[in-house]
């Protein structure tokens, strides 16, 4: 046996499952289990390895065994624990949604778009912190706080804020209601990719999805409006007069979150495409 057929006999097993990235997940999966660079896998190989060694006998089990989750539809991500973001490293489990290049659109536009270290920044529904902390340490503002209503989740972003040694304000609640009144109009930004996922659109999602990411960061009731209405409607209590809100939005929801944003008082409502082409951001400014 050696690592070569290993990547074989992996790749071969997922394909068979329906993974469209097979050759890849399976290399992947197989660095991560002996703990080699690509480099070092070229190296070695098709050198055999040692049938009497109990750590190297491990390594092939606990290899076959994340092959076999895989084979099962769990995300590559959930297995081996992270998922880069805009160049960092976060962490993920099931708790969490995995982060997306998608998301990474409006990061940037944040980063273009409000500059100052003055400046304080909240961020709905955080998740795995992929867009709070990515702001922290790329931004340099003033100060940073996320909410989400999972404990479990805010459990992934605090790691993360600790991996990347940045201090961010968690605080557990749905939207708003997690923040002391005392914070009302003290926001500059306003940040969120909120559940947009209509109800029964749900179900016709990658098994990947549907059954392994948390539901709650997937469903955004009926139309999928749900989170947006109330953020719309509460946002400007929070923010300070010239502040601003980004919003991830479904390529499909630029118009109706746009019509949310001018009901609720917002000026210079607009949609921002991601690379390929699509409706990724709606943002605005609150008057002042």
């Amino acid at each position: 046996m050696t690592l070569y057929n290993l990547l074989n006999e992996g790749s071969s097993t997922l394909q068979q499952a329906g993974d469209t990235d097979a050759e890849n997940d399976a290399k992947l999966l197989l660095l991560n289990a002996f703990d080699l660079n690509l480099v070092h896998f070229l190296m070695d190989r098709l050198r055999p390895l040692s049938e009497t060694d109990v750590a190297v006998q491990e390594q092939i089990q606990n290899y076959r065994a994340m092959v076999a989750k895989r084979a099962s539809r769990v995300p590559l991500q959930q297995i081996l624990g992270s998922q880069e973001f805009m160049g960092l490293e976060f962490y993920v489990n099931e708790h969490v949604l995995i982060p997306r290049q998608d998301t990474e659109t409006l990061v940037e536009l944040v980063l273009q778009e409000q500059q100052g270290p003055e400046k304080k920044l909240l961020d709905l529904c955080t998740g795995s912190g992929c867009i709070a902390i990515s702001l922290a340490v790329k931004g340099g503002y003033r100060s940073v706080t996320a909410t989400d209503l999972s404990e479990e989740a805010l459990k992934v972003a605090e790691r993360n804020a600790k991996t990347h040694q940045k201090k961010i304000i968690f605080r557990q609640g749905d939207l708003f209601s997690a923040l002391p009144r005392t914070e009302a109009g003290t926001f500059d930004i306003i940040t969120s990719n909120p559940p947009y996922i209509p109800t029964a659109v749900i179900a016709t999602l990658e098994p990947e999805v549907r059954e392994h990411e948390p539901m709650m960061a997937l469903d955004g009731t009926e139309d999928g409006l749900r989170f947006y209405r109330q953020i719309a409607q509460e946002a400007g209590t929070w923010l300070k007069p010239g502040g601003a809100i980004y919003l991830e939005i479904g390529y499909d929801q630029g118009e109706a979150v746009s019509g949310l944003l001018r009901e609720a008082g917002f000026d210079k409502v607009r949609v921002v495409k991601d690379l390929p082409g699509k409706d990724r951001v709606v943002c605005g400014v609150w008057p002042g």
